[in-house]
């Protein structure tokens, strides 16, 4: 194929790039690639440690979709073998458990369907690390260890820091980087994404490429993303995610709620908008750029109609407060109610709206539980409340539930 001229491919590749090293290389490689026909190939790794792909993962890999439409190889390394040890990247302490290879398998299986919606596994070189990692005998993985130094694996910021604090650093998580690396010289890696955070692998890729004789690695690092909560990294485990296989309403509601100083982050990082149309955008209303940047973004992992009826939806139910359309019905034993009626704490309690009575007394004390139709304030926590023929319960401005007597 005929790949574009240098300077178009580099001002692709550098959008929404925190860093290039050793960047001066870039230009030279994709100068070499054009002249001789033959594509780059770009590598990038995932451990399959859990199975759901949010937006901070799609950061990399949307990158390496881009390399894939400039006419380059895309390589995934699933990192069946890395998982078993763990990434200990930004990690003060080492994980508490280890999975096991069957876990990982299944979890790369899952990654894969998800990853599918971000580049193209149909033109996608796919290889699993244990397939070289399995087959070197403990002979090879001393040869390989000794071209690495105690000292080089300190620099790392994580294991600096764990050193200084008198964190034990187990000896396994020391081989995650060196394994890491020989990823780059087995499938002979010419760029590999990821985040800043890899600056250490990728450099020690570098090492182990040229101890081979190799052509060296060059690392493309995309900024981390930050979470809806707009400070910490987006994570599963700090709630702060969106997730590419939730619903497009579930994702709509969630894009709603990003604050406004991360919005050109996100609007750079998850979408192919110019950048001349994004400033306009958010010199505009924060609302109508919250809503932009949802519709694109839903757009690319479910469809362009399933993103307009989600916004429409969060715009009738959220924007102008009409009800929901799956209001969730919560059944209430008729043992629990004297004369049909049963009091608002415990209600709100035993439908699950408040986790603890204590609760449920803050939330109708700072007026923030409402019932019926007109949603009517409740008043006091021992409120009677009758919920013959169904009664609509509100804690907030989202949870919502239909009560209704049950056996």
């Amino acid at each position: 194929m005929a790949f574009l001229p240098v300077e178009e491919q580099l001002a692709i590749i550098r959008r929404g790039v925190e860093k290039i090293v050793p960047e001066n290389e870039l230009a030279t490689k994709l100068a070499k690639s054009r002249e001789t026909n033959t594509p780059l190939r770009v590598k990038y790794g995932i451990d399959p440690t859990g199975i759901d792909v949010h937006l901070g993962h799609t950061v990399p890999l949307r990158k390496i979709r881009q390399f894939q439409e400039l006419g380059h190889q895309a390589v995934i390394i699933i990192g069946n073998y890395t998982a078993l040890v763990g990434d200990p990247s930004g990690r003060d302490q080492a994980r508490a458990k280890r999975l096991t290879a069957e876990e990982v398998e299944a979890n790369a299986v899952d990654y894969l369907n998800q990853v599918g919606k971000v580049i193209d596994l149909s033109k996608a070189e796919v290889h699993r690390n244990g397939d070289w990692f399995s087959a070197m005998s403990f002979s090879d993985i001393l040869q390989l260890c000794g071209k690495v130094t105690i000292a080089q694996l300190l620099t790392r910021d994580d294991f600096a820091k764990r050193m200084a604090a008198e964190t034990p650093i187990f000896l396994h998580e020391c081989l995650y980087p060196i394994m890491q690396a020989w990823d780059s010289v087995v499938i002979k890696s010419d760029i590999e994404l990821g985040g800043t955070e890899q600056l250490y692998s990728f450099m020690l890729a570098r090492d182990l490429q040229a101890d081979q004789k190799l052509s060296q690695q060059i690392g493309v690092m995309s900024p981390i993303l930050v979470g809806l909560d707009g400070v910490r990294r987006m994570g599963k485990s700090l709630g702060n995610y969106i997730g590419i296989s939730e619903s497009p309403y579930d994702m709509m509601k969630k894009f709603m709620q990003v604050p406004d100083d991360v919005m050109r982050m996100y609007f750079e990082l998850l979408t192919d908008i110019p950048l001349a149309e994004i400033d306009s955008l958010l010199a505009g209303h924060p609302k109508t750029a919250k809503m932009s940047l949802g519709k694109t973004v839903i757009g690319q992992y479910h469809s362009a109609p399933d993103a307009e009826a989600a916004a429409s939806r969060w715009q009738q139910e959220v924007g102008e407060g009409a009800l929901p359309t799956d209001i969730p019905v919560v059944k209430i034993s008729s043992s629990k109610l004297s004369d049909g009626t049963i009091q608002a704490a415990r209600l709100l309690v035993d439908t699950g709206l408040c986790p603890t009575t204590s609760d449920a007394r803050r939330a109708i004390a700072q007026g923030g539980a409402y019932f019926g139709e007109a949603k009517t304030r409740i008043e006091s926590h021992d409120q009677a409340l009758s919920i013959t023929g169904g009664l609509l319960l509100f804690v907030g401005r989202r949870k919502i539930c239909r009560v209704e007597v049950g056996e």
